[in-house]
């Protein structure tokens, strides 16, 4: 086979190994990986680029970036911020119809904002919002999906470790996609909101009104969330402001969520080793899929699919948007049969070059996939916080679930409209 050929061989063997046998995504790509460089070139050359792959990659300074902002947001998790941003939003908006519902979505933006997490932020709202919306008779449907849908903001709401692995392979400023990704991120946190809103005001019996606090209770709610508020505007602040680097960011943050915790008394040795363990599966995990796609990208780039692609793509007789339409769709069904971050290493080396080659911004296209392949994070048959809210909850099915997150993919659909319409909010910075 020649070795365009191979490399594209190599995707479907790859995805094959991923699917049919189940071997972790990471080792997948490493697997397949040196073997096709082996096949292209010979296997002392695979060996020789494995190792020194591997090496680079877990030498990487830049690296150290993902554990430290993961132990950020599991230092948060485990001292019970979610709670304290959750009681903020309720107080502010549980007393209007669907305002539970509300108050979910917005906590789970606000826990997105230190998180970074998917799995964490479903996992955790689950625990502390669907006893209160189950408590006034909220419709399974939506107070599953609020959960379910709100959770994938911990994706596109920086800091994200999706677009920390993006700015890494791609060779973007990891500060750039996080201030990319932030009008996207409130776009789709205000398209959830209308989402709501919309759905109880045609039918107010899904999300029946809380009761109304005072005034006095709604100010003296406001610590909880302020000491979040905070370590955000800290970590993004010093980013803009030069005064961090992005791995600094990181252990800055770390550092300032722990100080929080200890000034607030939430912070115990069995918490902060729970959170440092979570901290080290997690790194690990990801870390062994960066290493993977290091090692399938030097595949690729052998074969020469990535530029040959983008060639042909160039050349079509075609507007580009229809190309970029063509891709999207891609990440649609990819994300909706496996992981967003899986997902996009294997694709970025072959899309990337295209996008760049039609024309399109890097940042624009950056935010653009994150968002659309976080989208698979709540569509079937994977749907991963789906799963986890219906886990959460017991006595709710999987099928409701599924029902009540099919309201907000209007949202997700929006925001990608509104994209395309003012490329401007994917690329501000």
């Amino acid at each position: 086979m020649d070795p365009v050929t191979t490399g594209i061989a190599g995707i479907f063997m790859l995805l094959f190994i991923i699917f049919a046998l189940r071997v972790p995504v990471g080792f997948a790509m490493a697997l397949v990986g040196y073997a096709g460089f082996a096949y292209v070139v010979n296997p002392r050359a695979a060996l020789g680029t494995m190792a020194s792959s591997l090496w680079h990659t877990f030498s990487s300074y830049g690296l150290a970036v993902i554990p430290l902002f993961i132990l950020m947001g599991n230092i948060c998790f485990h001292t019970g911020v979610s709670r304290k941003l959750y009681r903020t939003a309720w107080t502010w908006t549980g007393h209007i119809r669907g305002g539970i519902a509300m108050a979910t979505i917005l906590a789970c933006a606000g826990f997105a904002a230190i998180c970074g997490s998917n799995a964490a932020t479903a996992a955790t709202m689950s625990s502390v919002a669907l006893p209160e919306m189950k408590k006034l008779g909220y419709d399974h449907a939506l107070s599953t999906g609020s959960v379910a849908a709100g959770a994938t903001l911990g994706v596109v709401i920086p800091p994200s470790v999706v677009l920390i692995i993006i700015g890494l392979s791609t060779g973007l400023s990891i500060a750039d996609l996080f201030f990319a990704a932030l009008v996207p991120g409130l776009v789709l946190t205000a398209g959830f909101l209308a989402t709501v809103w919309i759905t109880c005001a045609i039918n107010p019996k899904l999300g029946p009104a809380g009761h109304r606090t005072s005034f006095r209770e709604k100010i003296a709610s406001l610590p909880g969330s302020i000491e979040m508020a905070i370590l955000f505007v800290l970590v993004m602040a010093g980013l803009y402001m030069g005064w961090f680097t992005p791995t600094e960011a990181g252990a800055a943050g770390a550092f300032f969520s722990m100080l929080i915790a200890l000034m607030g008394k939430n912070l115990t040795w069995k918490r902060l080793v729970a959170a440092l363990e979570d901290s080290v599966k997690t790194s690990a995990m990801i870390l062994m899929i960066v290493a993977g796609a290091v090692i399938f990208g030097k595949f690729l780039t052998v074969t020469r699919l990535p530029f040959q692609a983008a060639d042909w793509a160039s050349a079509l007789p075609v507007p580009p948007w229809a190309i970029l339409v063509i891709m999207l769709a891609i990440y649609v069904a990819g994300g909706a049969i496996m992981d967003a971050l899986g997902l996009l290493m294997i694709t970025i080396p072959i899309f990337f070059p295209v996008a760049q080659r039609l024309g399109y911004d890097p940042l624009w296209f950056a935010v653009l996939i994150t968002i659309i392949t976080t989208m698979g994070a709540i569509t079937p048959p994977v749907g991963i916080n789906t799963y986890i809210v219906a886990g959460m909850a017991g006595d709710i099915p999987l099928t409701t679930v599924f029902r009540g997150v099919t309201w907000f993919l209007a949202a997700f659909a929006l925001t990608v409209i509104l994209l395309f319409l003012f490329p401007v909010l994917g690329c501000w910075t």
